[in-house]
């Protein structure tokens, strides 16, 4: 029976109601209260040093402080920051209207979806295909939940999730995800966007659009003989809650990806990239 990864000082196993923050070092995680980090300060810190690796490397590196919006937005009413991410931010991001996409986003059908298609419009603007008749894809049913990915996957896959509030990575198992994702009450938002599947039995209710797979690098382009093997890029599950959203970013690469929602009630996205590079910010 494998063991169970521990973390920290306290050498526990990851648990999804305390906050932990990454030695940038080491790459050891850390409880907040084990090293006297609040989380409320932690988008302060630019590289953070656990207590082992501050005897070679020093204190950790905190911000510089720009006369900029980076990091915070001000609330009006009093005039104070307001954390990225934080329920205040949330709240200020919905009250403001912004201007309709619809002149600039292009909406072919799915017949039209073509080589020659792209090639005169190319990636410049977004592309919304409304409905999946004629991209040559396969889906799950839309009874699919975030369930039936923990079945499909396994309950014991260690996964890479995003602590919305800090816009940081965190490792936990999918099980445990689930687990968080059903529960009634959540005292964080975290948002899984790098869970690929390509070798796992969902890959086998999933079929990418015929044009991803044309222009697939990986798929195309990758040499049969290579001192490297063929990453696992092409398909990914993204599951969030309410609230869920990642900092505005250019994939390493500049990937193109490609986006289907499948449900909204559960935000399950299934997604293939068209290169062979893979970012873990969307």
């Amino acid at each position: 029976m494998a063991s169970v990864p521990v973390y920290c000082l306290c050498r526990l196993p990851y648990d999804v109601t305390r906050f932990m923050i990454e030695c940038d070092v080491c790459q050891d995680w850390f409880h907040g209260s084990c090293v006297g980090v609040e989380e409320e300060s932690a988008s302060e810190i630019d590289l953070y040093h656990c207590p082992n690796c501050q005897i070679t490397h020093g204190p950790p590196v905190m911000k510089k402080r720009r006369n900029s919006k980076q990091d915070v937005s001000v609330n009006k009413e009093v005039g104070k920051p307001v954390q990225t991410g934080s329920a205040g931010f949330i709240k200020e991001l919905r009250s403001r209207n912004f201007p309709s996409a619809d002149e600039v986003i292009l909406k072919p059908q799915g017949a039209q979806l073509t080589v020659e298609y792209l090639e005169e419009n190319s990636f410049s603007v977004p592309i919304l295909v409304l409905k999946k008749d004629g991209l040559g894809m396969t889906l799950p049913p839309p009874s699919f939940t975030v369930n039936d990915v923990e079945y499909y996957v396994g309950a014991e896959k260690e996964i890479d999730v995003i602590d919305v509030t800090r816009q940081a990575d965190m490792k936990m198992k999918l099980k445990d995800f689930v687990k968080y994702y059903n529960s009634p009450k959540r005292e964080k938002v975290l948002n899984v966007i790098s869970l690929e599947f390509s070798e796992t039995r969902l890959s086998n209710l999933v079929e990418t659009p015929k044009i991803v797979r044309k222009l697939s690098w990986v798929e195309n382009l990758w040499p049969e003989q290579s001192v490297f093997e063929r990453p696992n890029v092409q398909k990914y599950c993204l599951m969030g809650v309410k609230d869920s959203y990642t900092d505005f970013h250019i994939d390493f690469g500049g990937t193109s990806v490609w986006y289907h929602v499948l449900k909204v009630s559960v935000y399950v996205m299934l997604l293939s990239r068209t290169k062979e590079s893979h970012s873990g910010r969307h």
